[in-house]
């Protein structure tokens, strides 16, 4: 375990660096296939192009609606891609053609599919700066995280490749003679994604990777926003790596369309969504109104507590904190969403927090000196500039602001809000950091789960059993000590409690996720029956 005193600039260069390197859970038979993978990977490709469609059945091409969605530079306003939409037609094809595809796959060898897992990694990793600079165009992300979102997305992938060697089933214990009970693991067949704007590569391949990993077919629906690192350019990577015809299926259209068809159609056995609750709740209730009851995976909202308790280290916490608030200017599901503080340390506290987010360079996401980029778009930042006047309005005070620019919001501090003001009870997803003041560790805990929310949270103390006891008494998947929120791994049981979700990603708990158990038994001599 790594000292709580070490500096977070060299701790969050190590995680980069770790990420980027991990190869956890991969049999010798999957690393065989590295050297020739990264002799691939040398070669710079040539860029990717023609985004301007569906890619349904092994085939780009329009789609049938023929309405055209802008896809657009939220820094610079320049459009990127304009795509022929899909209609409720297209998406049949789609969901077909991932059924007819999926039988032949999941009884592929498992080398067979760890080896196309295998080469989307080499691809990635030659595409490296293609792929950055897509994340940074198209989502606004400040090069920080879109390096980190690759490290991600290829990490995950080199995970994924160890899934077809993981897929077991059991032999059962059975109190009857002559008879053998069997527990087989099976892929699910389709799998339906659902991805959000604010990481679009990681978040659609998190569920991608591993469905096809493990013998399923896919049909994603990225956002709107993100049409291309959500959905297309994943589908580019995958077809580059040989993976076969209606296996990954992309569809792009209007929500009014093909939205609640998406998963209420037929053929999808699982719905895997990541975004906001409400519409989560909406999905969820589609699953089960649908003509065919669907399993779902959702992971939704957030409003995650930084806990900083009177042992602190305060340096530490102060720069974990504005890591965990302000990386892509909030817009992450695991932010910091309420800087909860000791009375002994709040002032310090304040003081050391609010000067280092000065130090912040907000603007030009290309910028590799700029911290804070863009917010995706318009309606999101109106939402925004909407939350900062109202919490003006209470009577908090406002500690650092500044005008907007373009679609760049520069970072705002507000200190004395209490926990039941709307500022601590929505999730932001914006540059915006409310600092509560607490008498002690109980009242923290109570502010910290006073939420409809339990995602991601974090807490922070020089005393690590401390830590690891307040952790176990937060109502949250994920609780991370001297650390901040935004934490996820390839091997994690990443996921969330009460209205933040259902399900795991990530490890083993993905692979049960994906994957159903078929119970068979065998009956090897006549027994007696009772008539």
């Amino acid at each position: 375990m790594q000292s709580e005193e070490q500096p977070m600039k060299t701790k969050f260069t190590e995680f980069k660096a770790a990420v980027a390197t991990t190869s956890s859970g991969r049999s010798k038979t999957q690393l065989a296939h590295d050297e020739p993978v990264a002799a691939q990977a040398s070669v710079t490709p040539s860029l990717y192009h023609g985004f301007e469609g569906q890619y349904i059945d092994g085939a780009w091409r329009p789609g049938k609606h023929g309405g055209v969605q802008v896809d657009t530079d939220p820094y610079s306003g320049e459009t990127l891609v304009e795509t022929i939409m899909a209609n409720q037609t297209d998406l049949d094809e789609a969901y077909h053609a991932a059924a007819s595809a999926q039988i032949s796959w999941a009884a592929r060898l498992p080398a067979e599919r760890a080896a196309v897992m295998l080469r989307s990694a080499a691809i990635m990793k030659a595409r490296h700066d293609e792929i950055v600079d897509w994340l940074i165009r198209e989502s606004g992300s400040t090069r920080i995280k879109a390096e980190l979102e690759w490290q991600f997305t290829h990490a995950l992938t080199l995970e994924a490749a160890s899934f077809p060697h993981r897929t077991e089933g059991r032999i059962l214990p059975l109190d009857e003679a002559g008879k053998e009970s069997l527990a087989f693991r099976q892929p699910l067949g389709v799998v339906g994604v659902i991805s959000p704007w604010n990481f679009p590569m990681y978040l659609s391949h998190r569920s991608i990777g591993p469905a096809l990993a493990l013998g399923n077919a896919v049909v994603i629906k990225p956002a709107e926003d993100t049409p291309v690192t959500g959905g297309l350019l994943i589908a580019k990577i995958y077809e580059e790596a040989g993976l076969p015809p209606g296996l990954l299926n992309v569809v792009i259209g209007p929500i009014s369309e093909i939205g609640d068809a998406f998963t209420t159609h037929a053929v999808p056995r699982l719905i895997s969504f990541t975004g906001s609750t409400r519409v989560g709740r909406h999905i969820g209730a589609l699953a089960m109104q649908a003509p065919q009851l669907k399993r779902v995976s959702l992971e939704l909202g957030g409003n995650a507590p930084l806990v900083v308790l009177d042992d602190a280290d305060l340096e530490h916490a102060v720069r974990s904190a504005v890591v965990g608030r302000f990386l892509h200017q909030g817009q992450i599901c695991m932010s910091a969403n309420r800087i909860i503080v000791d009375a002994k340390v709040h002032d310090e506290f304040v003081e050391r927090f609010t000067a280092h987010v000065k130090t912040l360079k907000y603007g030009d996401p290309k910028d590799a000196s700029v911290s804070i980029g863009p917010i995706i778009n318009r309606k999101q930042l109106d939402g925004h500039l909407a939350r900062i006047e109202r919490a003006r309005k209470t009577g908090v005070r406002q500690l650092l602001g500044g005008e907007v620019d373009g679609q760049v919001l520069p970072p705002h501090i507000f200190a004395g809000v209490t926990n039941d003001m709307q500022i601590a009870q929505d999730e932001i997803f914006g540059p915006i950091a409310p600092i509560i003041r607490v008498r002690d560790e109980e009242e923290a805990l109570m502010v910290a789960n006073q939420t409809e929310y339990g995602l991601s949270s974090a807490v922070f103390t020089r005393n690590r059993e401390r830590g690891v006891c307040f952790a176990l008494r937060v109502e949250a998947g994920m609780t991370h000590v001297n650390d901040h929120s935004v934490d996820d791994t390839p091997t994690g049981p990443f996921g969330g409690e009460k209205n933040s979700g259902l399900g795991r990603f990530g490890g083993e708990w993905i692979l049960h996720e994906f994957t159903r158990d078929h119970w068979v038994t065998v009956r090897h001599s006549n027994g007696p029956y009772p008539f």
